[in-house]
């Protein structure tokens, strides 16, 4: 009884999470388009494919990559809703890594498909209030936002929410972390072009090195 339960919610999950998936897509193409058509700047569409073959398959690259990257670790609710809401590695992941751990819950479980759908939810909620809020008062609060006092806490936000969490699992397995952490210095250093903006490519990168990397310690009996 509990498996047809337990199918029946993942099958709605599916239909679901495919459906929304697809609006998604179709707002996404309509609205360059609608616009385009409104104030009659149709772009030139031999430059445009130039730029999108220069562009997409690296694009279709890290989608496919997240894709087997971010299933496990979310579920498929939590996967379906935060492709949909977007910014996963700089928000929804976290919230739902976060979540599973102080819930003392596994990614791959009934429960943490729960908790990380749940999570990752009230982060896409309290995110739209908070860019509501942030629409409304941009004009009054922009002196304090772009207050130098201010600007050095603001700049250390995303490095600070990721070095919590870090903390939190490099105590867990601090023989698993030295090769993905010596990764990432590495290449950050020594490829000034990687920054903020590529976090998106690197955490796949960094999730696939360090599975290979531990399949091989595990293998050897390191772990």
């Amino acid at each position: 009884m509990n498996d047809k339960k337990n199918l029946s919610y993942l099958d709605s999950v599916h239909r679901d999470g495919r459906v929304w998936g697809i609006i998604l897509c179709v707002l996404l193409l309509a609205f360059p388009l609608v616009v385009g058509l409104v104030f009659n700047a149709i772009p030139e569409w031999s430059a445009l494919a130039k730029g999108l073959f220069a562009t997409l398959p690296m694009y279709w690259a890290v989608g496919i990559i997240e894709i087997f990257t971010y299933v496990p670790m979310l579920g498929a609710g939590g996967t379906y809703l935060s492709f949909v809401t977007g910014n996963i590695s700089n928000l929804k992941l976290p919230c739902a890594v976060d979540a599973m751990e102080r819930a003392e819950v596994k990614p791959s479980s009934e429960e943490g498909e729960i908790i990380s759908t749940i999570a990752i939810a009230v982060s896409s909620i309290v995110t739209t209030f908070i860019i509501i809020l942030g629409v409304i008062l941009i004009i009054p609060i922009t002196p304090v936002l772009e207050s130098p006092v201010l600007k050095p806490a603001f700049d250390m936000i995303l490095p600070a929410l990721f070095g919590g969490l870090a903390v939190v699992f490099i105590s867990k397995n601090a023989k698993l972390s030295i090769a993905p952490i010596i990764l990432m210095l590495v290449l950050f250093i020594c490829v000034p072009a990687l920054n903020a903006s590529t976090v998106g490519i690197m955490v796949p990168v960094g999730v696939l090195f360090t599975v290979g990397v531990a399949r091989f310690m595990y293998k050897k009996g390191m772990l």
